[in-house]
């Protein structure tokens, strides 16, 4: 699924950890892995995720998981 269509939206950490079912840790974790989007800075410590970017990684993994059975 493409979501290229979507408006655009930053989502907030307890959004991204709620919809991905990652901790803050695990997110930060895989950021440094280059295995999860980016965070974006939106000012000070005030960090953000393209909603589209998590639902990209959320799609790819769907796909990599039904691929590897």
């Amino acid at each position: 699924m493409s979501n290229d269509n979507l408006p655009k939206r930053i989502l907030r950490r307890p959004e991204v950890e709620k919809l991905t079912g990652l901790s803050r840790a695990t997110l930060y974790l895989r950021m440094s892995q280059n295995t999860f989007p980016k965070s974006i800075p939106l000012g000070g410590r005030i960090v953000g995720w393209l909603e589209s970017d998590v639902l990209q990684w959320i799609d790819d993994c769907i796909t990599n998981a039904s691929s590897a059975t």
